[in-house]
């Protein structure tokens, strides 16, 4: 088999039907268990840290070391599959997650956890970009193609919201062998990297090698730089750091300097690690650009009202895990429908409805309310929580099954412009471009957001404070002042950056109808690699 997917027009035979269902099911099992290590043991950090004497300081790094090398290592992981071949280079990549997932389920003390959460970053930025990459190079264009990229678009969303339910279960679960429940929010993957491995012989063919083509000075810069820019980005994002904080402007300073550095290298050597043809088409810079910013939305859904849903509505850990199960379940249909459409309706239409529905989603979240006088918060929490009158079903349910709804109608459709017409050569790299805009516009995204919630935040706890003690005439201690002050704060925060997000997600809209113009037509049937890119 050669690196280029067969025309629309050839027929798929039973056998080659069924060969293509399986190797569907095992890019789905990677894309899911990558997506899940990304959310599943955010819930389970509190017991982690008591049962390894880890500080809250260091606690974060368990989900910053993960985003740190995922996203760092992404462009080399995905030059890599180019260049030693494709299956290869899933089959170390899932296999190096695997192992690291066990070492992290098995660690003993910090250093040994955080570095298993690296290694899994690593395998992860291996893994990813060339299960997409084999989605491009095995399935058909067309009905075949459509179907294998719907599958792995809503495994985005649906490993994230499973990740929250299985971390809840996961951690409280009474293990019979003594083993506390946080450590099998990591072996549970394990069985299921090692499979995808083992099985991947079987319905993969393996990419033309082009061994010697690494470009080494390119590799040092870009992952350095990409390592530092997520390394700030995710500082900037924290309370305790901010935009401000030399390590955050220092960290951005040079991740900066290594891209612009990495970008004079790639116009100088034969055989980039970074080819930058793959953005002359204006179809794919645009996909690339929406990309940004379509997961900094989601990101920031599921880390606001996370919080939200647990800290001012009251719900348990696991309850909230499931209180996203719809969203995975909107995420499916939705997916499945934007595959199908995606044959008869051009993607600009998809997609562009898709932003839109997103932006009312988040703006939809932006209207929840709790009591703002003193008097009404004391009130709200002397019978019950601050967000009692926060009803699931009317305030909330709807708002995520309508973001679903939007998530799929963009990542089918932007996937599939993004990897159209890639040279066979180029098809890792374009994967791993993608897979890079989606890390860094999440981090940014969150980044951005969680400073306009702080900014609001903080305003707001300051107001509240004195009013909430004048107005308990010393009947509520100072933390018990201090705690509803922050809460009612936290919900102006996290509503003022729901606001801003929805004010991206038009932004990314506006991208979409201006610039992404590809026919369906040309989607389900010119599949020949570009030579010079004329979108």
């Amino acid at each position: 088999m050669t690196d280029l997917a067969p025309a629309a027009v050839e027929e798929v035979t039973p056998e080659q039907h069924k060969r293509l269902r399986w190797a569907l099911v095992l890019i789905s099992l990677a894309q899911l268990m990558v997506v899940l290590d990304s959310t599943i043991a955010n819930i389970a950090l509190p017991f982690i840290g008591r049962d390894l004497d880890i500080n809250q300081a260091n606690l974060q790094w368990i989900v910053t070391g993960y985003a740190l090398t995922f996203g760092g290592f992404l462009l080399l992981g995905g030059r890599l599959a180019d260049l030693y071949g494709r299956r290869r280079i899933f089959m170390v990549g899932v296999v190096l997650f695997a192992v690291a997932s066990l070492v992290g389920g098995a660690a003993q003390n910090e250093a040994m956890l955080l570095g298993a959460r690296a290694f899994q970053g690593l395998g992860a930025a291996m893994a990813s970009p060339a299960a997409l990459a084999l989605i491009a190079t095995t399935f058909p264009a067309g009905k075949e193609r459509n179907r294998a990229f719907a599958v792995y678009a809503a495994m985005a969303g649906v490993g994230a919201a499973v990740g929250l339910v299985l971390g809840g279960w996961l951690t409280g679960l009474d293990s019979p062998l003594g083993i506390e429940g946080w450590r099998y929010t990591f072996l549970i993957v394990v069985p299921i990297g090692l499979a995808a491995a083992f099985f991947a012989p079987r319905f993969f063919d393996e990419s033309e090698r082009h061994t010697g083509w690494l470009d080494v000075p390119g590799a040092i810069t870009g992952t350095f730089g990409l390592l530092a820019i997520v390394f700030g980005l995710s500082r900037a994002g924290e309370a305790a750091y901010g935009w401000d904080a030399p390590s955050t402007i220092l960290s951005l300073v040079v991740g900066v300097a290594l891209l612009v550095v990495f970008a004079v290298i790639e116009t100088r050597v034969q055989h980039p690690l970074l080819p930058f043809r793959i953005f002359a088409s204006r179809n794919r810079a645009a996909a690339f650009a929406v990309m940004m910013i379509v997961p900094a939305a989601m990101f920031a859904m599921f880390f606001f009202l996370s919080l939200f849903i647990q800290l001012v509505v009251g719900y348990s850990p696991l309850h909230t895990g499931f209180a996203f199960l719809p969203f995975s379940i909107a995420m499916i249909i939705s997916a499945t429908v934007a595959s199908k459409l995606v044959s008869t309706v051009d993607p600009r239409y998809l997609s562009g409805i898709g932003t839109i529905l997103s932006a009312i989603a988040l703006f939809g979240f932006s209207r929840l309310s709790v009591p703002e006088s003193a008097s009404g918060i004391i009130g709200a929490v002397s019978n019950g929580h601050l967000g009692d009158g926060v009803n699931y079903w009317t305030h909330v349910l709807p708002y995520i099954v309508l973001m679903a709804f939007g998530m799929g109608l963009n990542f089918v459709p932007l996937t599939l412009v993004a990897v159209h017409r890639l040279r066979a050569e180029d098809s890792g790299i374009g994967s791993g471009v993608l897979n890079t805009m989606q890390q860094v516009g999440g981090a940014l995204g969150l980044a951005t957001l969680s400073t306009v919630a702080l900014h609001f935040t903080t305003n707001r706890t300051q107001e509240i404070a004195p009013q909430i003690g004048a107005a308990a005439q010393g009947q509520l201690s100072q933390a018990d002042v201090g705690n509803l002050a922050y809460l009612s704060g936290f919900t102006e925060g996290a509503t003022h950056a729901f606001l801003v997000g929805s004010i991206m997600m038009l932004a990314a809209s506006a991208v979409v109808w201006i610039f992404l113009n590809v026919k369906h037509e040309e989607l389900a049937t010119d599949d020949a690699p570009e030579g010079v890119a004329v979108h």
